[in-house]
């Protein structure tokens, strides 16, 4: 059995991953087949019977270009958006500007010069129609294959309005300008336009994923000090060995996972673990490639590189999350494969029957015409993606970016919605959470930032905020304090600032217990022998989590808290927030196998982090959700990006998902009750009593089926 990853080009929506999914799996010699939009690859199983030609022929038979075996290298393709956006409003300008009095064109006017008009109208579709050639091949190729999508809906009504203008469209430009206002090519321009206005939008987010693996990679540095005997030897990544004796000075990167040998220090390994605090690493215990040594020589042993490494195992269940995640059905889809025969059926029935009873060929060709443009699913294909584009956009005025339209759908079924506590919930850095003092606060404040400002260690972030309130004071025989803290003098004075191992004598007892209670590591301040004041510092809870939590209850959304955090520290934080379920303690892949067992119970997921560690469980979850200020990986890992890191707006998120999804589901209403009330009358059954259409009435139905479609979907801009 051998197995590959193909790159695959050509693929723009669900229903072309799913296409070719099936496609393959039918294949003699192919075992196992998953074809994953977003990467644009598929992951071939296959026995060996089977070349790499023959995959790459059957992924070009099913309509797709095979590149190869797929990489992370980026796709240099453009959509030419902003000047398809300025033609189609010149388009519109001049096709239907009279309708508002805006002034016309004198060379275009359909009053003055409608031969003209009628081959500029006739020219812009047949630049659309090849602007949205993807759309059409698609279409057809799906109904080859007996699997209908959205596509062919798309291709099959812009076809019948083009076939019908057509038909009218060389007699106006002839000599007979009457013809012109059965002429409806911007039926044509309009669908094709807004179906790759929204397939552009979601498009964007498909390199994301790549690009987020790439940067893992680069987590890790390029180079490594390798010491042989006395000497020191800068040396390549790849170079490195199992066994070899690496070193890093403060301010390197580990460059391979491995176990302390000589040295101990402070690594800033946040990425991997997601604790706020970097950790003490003494020897004998291990080190993750891509950790920063912060104030310490380490000697390390390499233990796994290359594929083995902690980096390339986050980078693997990212991937295999991306695969695991199932498309979401868009419901036009569901219905295409019984709508387009349906309507063909019907359109060749009346043609024959007509043929059949003697009725002229030419009111024949009509009726059959006036069948398929009534029926045309003009409005069932902006159903979705227009309400989408005003849904993403109203998202992004609420500072909510999101990656993808089928997002929205997805969120509309979330029933369980898990936290990452560091960076997430928390601000994911040490911040000064309550000072007990004996003398001026703002005199303690300012003699700290001055000492602290010569520190490197880990802790003294916390007073960073303090350089914007308070100048610096001359500090002079500053010194570190190993194990206990630092110490200096300010004027005249020695100050030292530490844990208790400096305190002789007992201070702040009541109140250091009270701190340690909320979580907080204690700072004490010391002037000239005497504890003046008490510091607690802690990574604290977000503004608004609390209330956050409890509006996401009330939506009756089951939220659990994750953390790679010590039980202690993550049953403060889950009680403060009132969050009644967590798990400490808890590494990147075990997070994944959270989200994993709450899946196969059957629950919709959604997972809101912002570090490294997030990636996989942010990628396989139903929705992944990040905050703006994660690392970059977090982000291209998600779904929804929450601008100005603000939680808060998560029940915002879930409200307009919801009515998002009503008025796709009565878009839909729309588009179908239009259709297939007029078509009885296209057919020419209630003739007997009067009541007939023509394909210009049938195309004016249609337009009106479109409007009603894009005015509900607009009505998704405003509304709390």
């Amino acid at each position: 059995m051998k197995k590959i990853i193909l790159k695959v080009e050509g693929m723009s929506c669900s229903a072309c991953s799913n296409g070719l999914e099936k496609y393959l799996k039918k294949q003699k010699g192919i075992h196992e087949a998953s074809v994953n939009l977003v990467l644009a690859q598929a992951s071939i199983q296959y026995d060996d019977s089977l070349t790499i030609s023959d995959l790459n022929r059957f992924i070009e038979e099913a309509g797709f270009e095979s590149s190869g075996e797929w990489t992370l290298e980026e796709s240099k393709k453009k959509e030419p958006i902003l000047f398809v956006t300025i033609l189609f409003l010149f388009f519109l300008y001049v096709t239907m500007g009279g309708m508002i009095h805006l002034p016309s064109l004198p060379f275009l006017s359909m009053e003055k010069n409608p031969e003209i008009l009628a081959c500029f109208e006739f020219f812009m579709t047949l630049a659309f129609l090849y602007y949205g050639k993807d759309i059409l091949k698609s279409g057809f190729k799906n109904v080859i294959h007996r699997t209908p999508n959205m596509d062919t809906l798309v291709s099959l009504g812009v076809l019948a309005s083009l076939g019908y203008s057509l038909y009218y469209f060389f007699p106006t430009i002839l000599g007979s300008p009457h013809y012109f206002h059965h002429l409806y090519f911007e039926s044509v321009v309009m669908v094709i336009y807004f179906i790759k206005l929204g397939r552009f939008l979601d498009g964007k987010s498909k390199e994301k994923t790549k690009e987020a693996l790439k940067e893992l990679v680069q987590i890790t540095p390029q180079k490594a000090l390798l010491k042989k005997g006395d000497k020191e030897i800068e040396v390549t990544i790849d170079e490195v060995q199992k066994g070899d004796l690496l070193i890093a000075k403060p301010g390197q990167k580990i460059a391979v996972d491995g176990i302390i040998k000589k040295g101990s220090s402070h690594l800033e390994q946040a990425f991997i673990t997601g604790e706020s605090v970097p950790e003490k690493k003494e020897v004998g215990e291990e080190v993750i490639a891509g950790s920063v040594n912060i104030d310490g020589y380490l000697e390390y042993e390499a233990v796994r590189i290359g594929k083995d490494s902690t980096i390339s195992e986050i980078v693997r269940l990212v991937v295999e999350a991306s695969n695991s995640k199932a498309p979401i059905g868009r419901l036009a889809d569901k219905v295409s494969g019984y709508f387009v025969p349906f309507i063909l059926g019907i359109a060749l029935l009346t043609l024959i029957v007509s043929l059949l009873l003697s009725v002229p060929l030419e009111e024949a060709f009509t009726s059959f015409v006036t069948v398929l443009v009534v029926a045309c699913p003009c409005a069932l294909g902006l159903a979705t993606p227009l309400a989408m584009v005003v849904s993403v956009g109203r998202c992004a005025k609420e500072g909510i970016l999101i990656k993808s339209s089928e997002t929205l759908e997805a969120t509309s079924k979330i029933d369980t919605i898990i936290f990452d506590k560091t960076g997430t919930l928390t601000y994911g850095n040490l911040q000064v959470f309550h000072i007990y003092t004996s003398v001026e606060e703002k005199k303690v404040k300012q003699i700290v930032m001055s000492l602290e400002k010569y520190s490197n260690h880990p802790i003294s972030q916390a007073f960073k905020t303090y350089e914007k309130e308070f100048s610096l004071l001359e500090v002079t025989d500053f010194q570190n304090l190993p194990g206990m803290g630092i110490e200096g003098v300010i004027d005249g004075k020695k100050y030292q600032i530490g844990n208790e191992k400096l305190v002789s004598k007992k201070k702040y007892e009541k109140e250091a217990s009270s701190l340690m209670q909320e979580g907080c590591s204690l700072l004490y301040v010391i002037e000239e022998g005497e504890v003046i004041a008490l510091f607690g510092v802690k990574d604290i809870v977000r503004e608004y989590a609390k209330e956050t939590i409890d509006a996401l209850k009330k939506m009756g959304k089951e939220v659990i808290m994750l953390t790679g955090d010590n039980e202690k520290t993550a049953s403060l934080i889950a009680s403060s927030l009132a969050i009644d379920s967590f798990v400490a303690d808890v590494l990147p892949k075990e997070k994944t196998e959270e989200v994993q067992k709450l899946l196969d119970q059957g629950k919709k997921v959604m997972m809101v982090g912002d570090g490294i560690n997030d990636a996989p469980s942010l990628t396989l979850a139903t929705v992944g959700v990040s905050v703006l200020s994660g690392s970059d990986i977090a982000t291209d890992s998600s779904d929804v990006i929450l601008m100005h890191d603000d939680i808060s707006k998560l029940p915002k998120f879930f409200q307009i998902s919801k009515r998002t999804i009503l008025n796709i589901q009565e878009n839909l209403f729309w588009a179908f009750f239009y259709n297939l009330l007029m078509i009885p009358i296209a057919m020419g059954l209630l003739k007997p009593i009067g009541l007939s259409m023509n394909p210009m009435i049938a195309s004016l139905t249609m337009t009106i089926s479109s409007l009603t479609v894009v005015l509900n979907a607009l009505r998704l801009r405003g509304g709390k």
